[in-house]
């Protein structure tokens, strides 16, 4: 019996969206309910499940097609053996090869290819650089598959390194090689290379987005720095106790959203949005913040944060991070949002200029905290500092509410108990 798949229902105002990777090959065993493909939307990766237990059947759309909702995309032969099919459309010894580079060593410690994992082109592509076995890595995304993060975090630690085999005539040509040794064994440069990967949906949208906003928005960005002496203090202090009573390790966001969340009360614009010639003030805040996701930075929202206390937001964000690795989180978590904070501090970003996320009005972007030295009280000192930097509208916020935000923000940070005081 064959079952058709089609392309669910992808959320409010959603009609389309790209086949960004089939996840199993036609002949291959499917689970019920088990992700067979990969749907990239203007802002999430959504995996469409097996509807029934049996075989991969036809393929109908290639990667990188367009689709529309209640598509037919693909079938699953119920009942079929559930092993990969020999038919003509089954993929070679040599194909397998190119195509999975997961490897696993036999009694002479030879190389074997094996099929026990699916790696997406952008895995496929860091195993393949940095010489790494896949099978000696756990993954942690959906269903246990490998993400980019996994395979750079084993490159970091050494543990996943692969034993060097000297390649076949075919398995070379998969391979990417860097250097080849003349008939005197000296080294010679590897060819100029380039490559061509189309653009995601995701990254056509961000990219599109952010242009207009640049295009619409009057943006000015308005700098300031922060002593974090006493909010490392007090992480330092209750980290322990603080994780034991709430099940989540205490960060620095959970004290700049609650700070910016008072802030933002305080200055109603910086919370405000244009829409056509009538200014919106929410008397709620609803903070989207940037995680980092395998297909790039997505930003979920954490709703009503004003009312939350630092460990729920905490909890928030944890949750929002897993989750955007696992490739979980959904067009509803990403809806809406009144003002966003970014973190490239996590990244080692010293001081940036970002980019507002129309139609919100403002964006709060931080950065690493390194020793400067400052003058406290006529005398130098080193501190831990960080700037801040917050791009605006200059259509709604002028540059004195600009300013008092961030040094309302700045106030809250230096001395957290204007946090528990509502100062």
């Amino acid at each position: 019996m064959t079952t058709e798949v089609k392309v669910p229902a992808l959320g409010e105002s959603i009609t389309e969206a790209t086949l960004g990777k089939w996840l199993k090959a036609p002949g291959e065993a499917v689970a019920a309910d088990e992700p067979i493909a990969s749907l990239e939307t203007d802002k999430v990766a959504i995996d469409v499940a097996s509807p029934v237990a049996g075989a991969m059947g036809l393929q109908i759309v290639p990667e990188g097609a367009t689709v529309l909702v209640g598509a037919l995309i693909a079938t699953i032969e119920a009942g079929a053996a559930g092993t990969r099919a020999s038919s003509p459309s089954a993929p070679s010894d040599v194909e397998r090869r190119d195509q999975n580079v997961s490897t696993s060593l036999d009694t002479n410690g030879a190389s074997e290819p094996t099929d026990s994992l699916t790696l997406s082109p952008a895995v496929r592509r860091l195993v393949l650089e940095h010489g790494v076995d896949p099978t000696k890595i756990k993954g942690s995304g959906k269903d246990g598959r490998l993400t980019k993060e996994d395979v750079m975090a084993a490159v970091e630690s050494g543990s996943a390194a692969s034993p060097r085999v000297i390649p076949s005539d075919v398995e070379g040509h998969a391979q990417t090689v860097s250097t080849a040794l003349d008939t005197n064994g000296t080294s010679l440069p590897a060819a100029r290379q380039e490559e061509r990967v189309k653009m995601t949906r995701l990254r056509q949208t961000v990219a599109k987005r952010l242009k207009e906003a640049q295009n619409t928005a009057a943006l000015l960005t308005t700098f300031n720095d922060v002593d974090m002496t006493a909010v490392i203090e007090a992480r330092a202090k209750y980290k322990d106790l603080f994780e034991k009573k709430h099940g989540v390790r205490l960060g620095f966001m959970g004290f700049f959203v609650k700070a910016a969340c008072m802030a933002l009360r305080d200055i109603p614009a910086v919370n405000g949005s244009i829409e056509g010639d009538e200014i919106v003030y929410h008397n709620y805040a609803d903070i989207s913040v940037a995680v980092s996701a395998p297909n790039g930075l997505v930003v979920p929202v954490i709703r009503d944060a004003q009312d939350m206390s630092v460990a729920g937001i905490e909890k928030t964000i944890g949750d929002f991070g897993a989750r955007a690795k696992a490739g979980t989180l959904t067009m509803e978590d990403m809806k809406g949002g009144t003002f966003t904070i970014s973190n490239g501090g996590v990244f080692g970003s010293l001081m940036s200029t970002p980019i507002i996320n129309p139609p919100q009005s403002a964006v709060l972007g931080l950065h690493r905290i390194e020793d400067r030295p400052v003058v406290r009280d006529g005398q130098v000192v080193v501190r831990p500092m960080m700037y801040l930097a917050l791009s605006y509208d200059h259509r709604l916020i002028d540059g004195r509410e600009a300013v008092t935000f961030l040094v309302a923000l700045k106030n809250a940070i230096e001395d957290p108990t204007r946090l528990l005081i509502d100062l």
